[in-house]
């Protein structure tokens, strides 16, 4: 008694059910292709992608490595001086930078925002109070 052995509807119902059918496989059929194409351009963009992380980091290597080693031979050493003041901007920039992010952590924290929760709460704490101390 089941659907196997009856045809239940007339001639131009199955024709309307299978052309549905062959509608939805299509489409099916179609989208498996999209996703394939896509995802074939994603991995060409992934590969492009670790080509280039390494090239950055070759020349981060090679930049860190420039910046312990200090001026080649062929180049005269810096000016004490110089290097002195560009440094003392350098922290102060650092530092005005470091003022403003636990400022907007504090505001974070007033609000009760996710930023400022968590397990760093302790660090937090101890970083705003080494600023209010701080003249």
């Amino acid at each position: 008694q089941g659907w196997r052995g009856e045809s239940r509807g007339s001639p131009q119902q199955l024709a309307e059910r299978y052309a549905d059918l062959a509608a939805s496989h299509s489409e099916a059929l179609r989208q498996r292709e999209e996703r394939e194409w896509h995802n074939a351009r994603l991995r060409q963009e992934n590969a492009r992608l670790r080509l280039e992380n390494r090239r950055l980091r070759r020349e981060n290597r090679c930049l860190f490595r420039q910046a312990l080693l200090g001026p080649g031979p062929d180049k005269p050493p810096a000016d004490p001086g110089e290097e002195a003041e560009a440094l003392r901007a350098q922290l102060g920039r650092l530092q005005e930078k470091h003022r403003r992010a636990l400022r907007h952590l504090r505001r974070c924290r007033a609000a009760g925002g996710p930023e400022a929760s968590g397990a760093e709460d302790g660090e937090l704490d101890e970083l705003l109070l080494e600023e209010d101390e701080q003249p």
